[in-house]
Formats: structure tokens, sequence, C-alpha cells
């Protein structure tokens, strides 16, 4: 179900784009930890450029850049929290978290798995393989996937959402693919590290919609940045 799953109707569900804004503002926040500028700081770079195409207001992009990087003096530090477990059916899912409270969001993950099963760490983090993941589009007919990849450093690819490709690189690498792929006309949308399942669970229908109610309530709360569940088609 490609590396991330993804809700149904992901986009109206979220809220349009206050819940984007809301998590990519999170994520920023993360990497500026690293530094304010952009230009020395790779995941920062990407980020920013993620924002704008998502058309976040310069000054909400600002004030995340500056509390992360401890300029504002507002608040605590986020926490980056991963949580291991099964959703119905068995379907494994890791659920990446950042946080201001950890006992608030423990507790919200906690009430989320009821109809799942929360695992110790480990307990399923073996069958997912941590990864770049860069979904880019063409930029002309004479575009070459397979060509790019093997020239920008991707260790594989697969076909993305709306005409995308999805290249997935070595986590060291993410950076280096993302500046080259531009040189072999494909233009970068997203880029980001996460989990991609090793053996993903084969469901029926009845079954299947059970795990997407499952998954999206675990996306919907607020301390939840992203969810990857082992979940084939």
């Amino acid at each position: 179900m490609g590396a991330q799953w993804k809700a149904r109707h992901k986009e109206i569900a979220a809220n349009a784009k206050g819940k984007i804004f809301g998590k990519l503002s999170k994520e920023i926040m993360v990497a500026a930890r690293g530094g304010a500028d952009p230009d020395s700081n790779s995941r920062l770079r990407i980020l920013v450029e993620q924002a704008k195409r998502a058309s976040m207001p310069r000054e909400t992009l600002e004030r995340a850049i500056k509390k992360g990087a401890g300029l504002l003096d507002d608040g605590g530090q986020l926490e980056k929290l991963i949580y291991e477990g099964f959703a119905p059916h068995r379907v494994p899912i890791m659920v990446e978290c950042l946080t201001d409270n950890i006992n608030r969001t423990l507790s919200n993950i906690r009430v989320l798995f009821r109809k799942g099963q929360l695992g110790a760490s480990g307990s399923v983090a073996w069958d997912f393989d941590y990864l770049g993941m860069i979904e880019a589009k063409p930029q002309s007919k004479d575009a070459d996937a397979d060509l790019a990849a093997i020239e920008a450093g991707a260790q594989d690819l697969e076909p993305g959402e709306e005409g995308a490709t999805l290249f997935l690189t070595d986590p060291a690498d993410l950076d280096a693919v993302c500046r080259a792929l531009p040189n072999f006309g494909f233009a970068v949308q997203s880029a980001q590290l996460g989990y991609r399942a090793k053996n993903p669970v084969t469901l029926n229908d009845a079954e299947r919609e059970e795990v997407e109610i499952f998954l999206e309530a675990m996306d919907a709360d607020d301390d939840v940045q992203n969810v990857y569940a082992g979940l084939a088609g």
C-alpha cells in the first residue's frame, strides 16, 4: 500500500490545510534544532520546501523555525516517540508522534490501541525497513524514472500517487538524492525518513475497512505525525 499508509480522502478528513500545517510545523521545529539556516541544515531545507509547496504562511514557517532553534521563549521542546503494535487482524503498525506532553500522548495511544494491540519496543520494528522516501513528479515525457533512480543514487522506486514516482533511498542518502533528481527531470514533491513494511498483510474488503477505521482514528490524534502500516494493496 506504499511506504506510508494514507487515509482515504485524507486532505478532507484532516480538516484541510490546518492539520497539514500543524504537522509540518512540528517537523520543522524538530529539524531546526540542528540549525535555523536551511542552507546548512538539509532536513530543514527539505521541510521548508514542502511547507512552501503546501502554501504555509511565511510567518507560520518562520515562527516554527525560530521556536525549534530556541530563538523564542514560549514553551517546551517537542519529543519524538515511536509506538509499535498491531491494528485489527494482526496488521503491524509503527506510529510516530511529536509531543510536548509524553503522559498525554501515551494515554491517548493506549486508548487508540484498544481495538488492536500495543506492543513493546521492537515487537514489530523488525518487520519494517527504515528508509528515505522521496515522491517526485516527471517534468517532461522524456524523464526516465529508472535512469533517474540509478544516476541519483536511489535504492529502488515504485509508482506513486497522481503520476509521481516514489524513490526509496538509504536514510543517509535522502538529501543527496533529493538534490540530484531535478538534474534528471524530476521535481521533488516530498521527502521523509520513514518505515516500510517487509511483509504486508492481505485482507478481504470487510477486514480492510475495519483496519482503515482504526488507522484513521490513530492518524486523527493531534500528537500523531505518521502512521506506517503493513497493509497490502
